[in-house]
């Protein structure tokens, strides 16, 4: 029986694409200026970081719509979330651990020591409560994402089955409102567990952690169900809530610009405001991208980097970057040199996370699709 076919959306193509740019661009700032800091090197930097986010807020988005579909099944079964975390992990697994594996590889093959709990890699448990390992370090956002989907779609089961006549798409609002509130109580007892003194030792210590980032995710629950609820406003809205979106964003970080907020000094504000005002101005612009229809030079381009995105994001860094750093002196390098290694570093990063995209992971989606269809 041939499986039907799911056109793409181009507007979430183009987040996507957006979200690795910037994920791929502020990792590029390392081989340009590695032992330089500056305004603009450290905003780039942060835009990395920004592009994880991202992420995180249109996987919300697109796994809220699969399970609230899966929710308004007539006769809903338990069987129902074990079919959506095989699809998830089909989509999600296989990737991980070829990339794992490769990272374990070259530490032998060079003689980088492992981490001594590398075998938490395997249950994405090494950063489940504490900083990440200095090792395969793009792993600390899966970890997040595969914790983020066993928590909230188990809860969101629970409360269809325990409030059977209830209205389910309530249901999912109240109960992701509700988790993301529960979840708030970890970073209440991180605020006054810890002290920090840097930027990185917050972003290592919070910002990479799965118990205080999960939240960030159910953004993307909370999109998909205004969008389905209230469709014609968002859609007449969508030009104002793109400008409230990017105004947020921008106003946020003139703010901790001008003020020269830092998690040392203002520990309250990145524990309990930064973060959530990112991911909600985020969560602001998928109105006006939703509606995206125009085609438009380039359109091809981002629709093939879109689809690489989860093994660029995978091989950029760890597998490319790292093993460039290794090979090569950059820091007696002119900028000509320099230059000449970033378009190396992009070159095989297309053509390792295309080889990846072509011949494993697609191949696996395929299976997945054919094995458990939608």
């Amino acid at each position: 029986m041939q499986q039907p076919t799911f056109s793409r959306l181009l507007g979430l193509d183009c987040l996507r694409a957006l979200a690795i740019s910037l994920v791929v661009l502020s990792h590029i700032t390392f081989l340009l200026y590695p032992n330089t800091t500056s305004t603009l090197i450290d905003f780039v930097r942060i835009m990395g970081a920004i592009g994880v986010d991202l992420f995180f807020v249109l996987s919300g988005y697109l796994i809220g719509g699969i399970l609230l579909k899966i929710l308004k099944e007539e006769h809903l079964q338990w069987s129902s979330l074990i079919r959506f975390w095989k699809r998830r992990w089909l989509r999600t697994l296989p990737n991980y651990f070829l990339v794992l594996i490769l990272n374990v590889v070259g530490a032998l093959i060079v003689g980088t020591s492992l981490p001594k709990d590398v075998f938490l890699y395997s249950f994405f448990f090494q950063n489940f409560a504490s900083e990440h390992p200095d090792f395969f370090t793009e792993a600390w956002s899966l970890s997040i994402e595969e914790f983020a989907y066993l928590l909230l779609p188990f809860f969101l089961f629970l409360s269809v089955m325990l409030f059977k006549k209830g209205n389910r798409q309530l249901l999912f609002f109240r109960t992701t409102l509700l988790i993301i509130i529960m979840l708030t109580i970890f970073k209440i007892f991180y605020y006054f567990d810890n002290s920090i003194t840097t930027y990185h030792e917050w972003s290592t210590s919070f910002r990479k952690v799965v118990i205080y980032r999960m939240d960030s995710i159910y953004y993307g629950f909370i999109v998909l169900f205004l969008v389905k609820n209230f469709p014609n406003f968002i859609t007449r809205k969508k030009n104002i809530l793109l400008i409230l979106g990017l105004a947020s964003f921008a106003l946020l970080h003139i703010f901790v610009y001008v003020f020269n907020l830092l998690p040392q000094s203002h520990f309250g504000f990145y524990v309990f405001i930064y973060l959530q005002i990112v991911g909600i101005s985020l969560a602001l612009l998928f109105p006006y991208f939703l509606n995206l229809k125009r085609t438009f030079f380039g359109q091809q381009l981002i629709e093939f980097i879109s689809k690489r995105s989860y093994a660029i994001y995978l091989v950029n860094y760890s597998l490319v970057l790292l093993n460039i750093e290794l090979l090569f002196d950059i820091y007696s390098m002119n900028i000509l040199e320099k230059t000449a290694l970033v378009i190396l570093f992009l070159l095989m990063t297309t053509v390792i996370s295309n080889i990846m995209y072509v011949y494993f992971e697609n191949p696996i989606l395929k299976f997945r699709d054919r094995k458990f269809p939608r």
